[in-house]
């Protein structure tokens, strides 16, 4: 198993997971020309996809989902919710995931996971194959029970440190904007991400990478410094970019 980023941040979102068997798209948030274009990046394209899944309604995860799902005939899973955006329930195209309860896609045990965050009915994504797991963590204002338990055992995480309190704070957003992103159903700060990693079986994990940063409000280097000194191996730490993503990374 191996995944990718198109790119992580407010101006769009969009993730790759591999197996032998299937290739799975998490979010699109790019119209079809720059999904295509970033996934040539990675030598793919969209008809390689067996499936979509969206974590939550927001543009920068979902513009460009039902586009691409009509143009390459695929099914899209979401959440009752989050297919109310647009109408998406209605297409067609649309396959209802239960929050809690774990499905099989081209062979990859799929859980999505209730999370905290100011949309309709948000999840985010647990993978496991042939006994590796890959965790998805991104857009969610507080770490919860259920994130904690779900979120223990992974070989690999895409873990969300999307500000830095001081630099949120004290940053250009109006007063209103702050207590969003900050809030317990806004975005994750570098502290609260680290302390998912308290309770994580971090010895097991073979990549962390920081997403979804938000280029106002935090550095790299920060959220690199919240999160290392928790990790066992820090080469496993790494950061995606809004404008590159990342490349492909094995789970060995």
């Amino acid at each position: 198993m191996r995944f990718a980023s198109l790119g992580s941040g407010s101006k769009g979102n969009a993730t790759l997971l591999e197996t032998e068997q299937s290739c799975i798209l998490i979010d699109c948030g790019f119209s079809i020309k720059e999904t295509e274009r970033r996934m040539a990046r990675l030598g793919r394209t969209p008809s390689d996809l067996t499936a979509i899944l969206v974590t939550h309604e927001h543009s920068d995860h979902i513009k460009g989902v039902l586009p691409l799902a009509r143009k390459y005939k695929m099914p899209v899973y979401c959440s009752y919710g989050t297919g109310e955006h647009g109408q998406l329930r209605l297409s067609h195209h649309w396959r209802h995931l239960e929050l809690g309860v774990s499905i099989d896609i081209g062979g990859i045990s799929v859980m999505p996971v209730a999370v905290p965050h100011d949309a309709r009915e948000p999840c985010q994504f647990v993978f496991s194959y042939q006994k590796k797991t890959f965790g998805l963590l991104t857009d969610l204002g507080s770490i919860t029970p259920v994130v904690r338990e779900h979120y223990r055992c992974c070989d690999a995480l895409l873990l969300e440190c999307n500000h830095d309190v001081t630099m949120l704070a004290n940053g250009p957003y109006p007063y209103s904007l702050k207590q969003r992103v900050g809030g317990d159903w806004g975005h994750l700060n570098n502290q609260q991400a680290a302390s998912l990693l308290e309770d994580a079986e971090v010895a097991r994990l073979q990549h962390v990478v920081i997403a979804h940063l938000s280029e106002k409000n935090n550095t790299p280097a920060l959220a690199r410094m919240a999160i290392e000194p928790m990790l066992v191996n820090s080469d496993a730490l790494l950061s995606a970019d809004q404008e590159a993503g990342f490349d492909w990374l094995d789970i060995a």
